[in-house]
């Protein structure tokens, strides 16, 4: 018989959670250099027509397909898909990329995110404040902390093991009871850092055009030239596609646990807003203006070029120790990051605790034991050999490739195999407001069309990782490797389905069994 399923306590307890896995690292840092590089105010135009297009589509398609496999028992993909076409034996395993996808994700991203744990405490501390000094003593400070065993494994395991004890708690006590304390801090410690740069005003009294408002200007002045660019409304998309978490299973999983009476239109867009306000109002006004105001026009493009984990780790820290009391602000942004990372990555961990619990009937308590042990040990290659571009390989083809794949196949599934008439009804079921009926004809033909684009374009643009072009001969049979563990993942998972479904099938023929005995009698 199967287990009573955990569900959410609130409708707030489920938008914070959602918005929670949404909001990560990347909004904080991916957002304010994609902007800058594509654009600046013109990156906002594709960004926001990619919003309205593809990503508020994908959340409502994603929040309502979790919603209809849940009351079917499922909470991953697998399940999820099998309940919209039981007539296709197939389908259950194209949603093996639903757990897939995740965990891989995991594996690396929680590595990462102790790093942010790890240059809080260090930065409170004051122990980063000589090598902030310069970009290349900071830049060896980063490389110190990844090659030293000691204290970056620390920070490792108690991020890892923070993940495990949130997870171990359940939906309701563990990842909601997370999500509403650490959601609000999220945004104090946000707004605290923004209201901190936006007084700055001009630190130099030397250089009266470096100062905020112009930094300001610098991220969100639009250069339209760059709207004929098509990897400006490349990277508009993928950024919206990052950012919403979207195309990854989670929020699948999260929505399984919601009633059938709840609204997932107005809860899908609560969500998609908060998301949005930290990223575009928040993030947008803390690192670029910033960066300006200390470094000037002629180092912020440099900044913007570093790259994301660049000005993550090595810019703002040398920004942060200009500041009055460096020490408190530098640990408040690295602690903030630190907090979006795990509101993101217990999601991450959601997908494959729940295909244990649903489809395998184990325990909320050996399911997180048997991932803890799992992902551990997949996590070790990543700590020890970080620097021979595994992290990279992993998160080309199961951040990246897998996301797109996902998301085209239950877009297509819930448009045109459920059927668009049905989608609709199963959309509003609950819903106190009505999706504006041109959605209807986005949701089928241009949301996936969009996604084909964007799937084809990021393959073609991304022959060199392919084919390893540019890997470096040594490094070469470290991202062979990982691509066969990510395959042999990918088909154990595959496995596992096929044994889910067969032992499912089992027990139902023993049921009939037994009925037909007590008929009988």
């Amino acid at each position: 018989m199967a287990k009573n399923r955990d569900s959410w306590a609130s409708r707030l307890g489920v938008i914070l959670a959602v918005a929670g896995s949404a909001v990560g690292l990347g909004n904080f840092l991916r957002f304010p250099v994609q902007a800058v590089q594509n654009g600046g105010g013109a990156f906002m135009i594709p960004y926001f027509i990619s919003l309205l297009l593809l990503g508020i589509p994908l959340m409502w398609v994603e929040w309502t397909l979790g919603r209809y496999g849940g009351g079917f028992g499922h909470g991953t993909a697998p399940g999820i898909f099998h309940s919209i076409w039981r007539k296709n034996r197939f389908i259950k395993y194209f949603g093996v990329i639903g757990i897939f996808g995740p965990l891989a994700i995991f594996v690396y991203y929680t590595y990462i995110e102790s790093w942010t744990l790890g240059f809080g405490v260090l930065g409170l501390l004051g122990k980063m404040k000589t090598a902030a000094l310069h970009k290349d003593t900071m830049q060896a400070f980063l490389s110190n902390y990844q090659t030293n065993l000691w204290p970056s494994y620390l920070f490792f395991l108690l991020t890892f093991f923070a993940n495990m004890y949130v997870i171990f708690h359940g939906v309701s006590k563990g990842i909601e009871r997370f999500s509403r304390w650490a959601m609000p801090t999220l945004l104090i410690m946000a707004l605290v850092l923004m209201i901190r740069v936006l007084t700055l005003g001009a630190p130099y009294p030397e250089h009266s055009d470096w100062n905020v408002l112009n930094g300001l200007g610098y991220l969100w002045n639009p250069d339209f030239s760059a709207l004929l660019d098509p990897k400006v409304w490349l990277a508009a998309a993928g950024q919206i596609f990052f950012t919403l978490s979207v195309g990854i299973g989670v929020i699948l999983t999260y929505a399984s646990y919601l009633k059938k009476t709840h609204d997932v239109v107005l809860s899908g867009l609560t969500s998609v807003s908060t998301n949005e306000f930290i990223e575009v109002v928040i993030a947008g006004s803390i690192v670029i203006p910033a960066a300006f105001a200390f470094l000037g026009p002629m180092e912020i493009e440099g900044v913007a070029k570093s790259g994301a984990f660049n000005l993550g780790f090595v810019t703002m820290p040398m920004i942060l120790n200009r500041f009055p009391w460096p020490q408190f602000f530098t640990g408040l942004w690295f602690l903030l990051l630190f907090l979006a990372g795990v509101t993101s990555s217990v999601s991450l961990v959601q997908p494959a605790i729940a295909f244990l619990e649903d489809e395998f009937n184990i325990s909320r308590r050996k399911a997180v034991m048997i991932f803890a042990v799992v992902s551990f040990i997949l996590t070790q290659p990543v700590v020890f050999w970080f620097s021979k571009g595994i992290v990279d390989e992993m998160d080309f083809w199961a951040g990246t490739v897998a996301l797109v794949v996902f998301a085209l196949i239950e877009v297509i599934l819930f448009t045109w195999v459920f059927g668009m008439d049905n989608a609709w009804e199963e959309i509003h079921q609950g819903a106190d407001l009505m999706v504006p009926r041109i959605y209807k004809f986005i949701m089928k033909y241009i949301t996936p069309t969009l996604l084909l684009v964007i799937l084809v374009s990021w393959l073609v643009q991304s022959k060199d990782i392919i084919f390893m072009t540019k890997v470096p001969p040594e490094n070469r049979p470290f991202v062979l490797g990982t691509r066969l563990a990510l395959l042999g993942s990918l088909l154990f998972l595959a496995i596992l389905v096929n044994i889910a479904w067969r032992r499912r099938e089992a027990l139902a023929k023993a049921e009939r069994s037994k009925e037909e005995e007590i008929d009988e009698k």
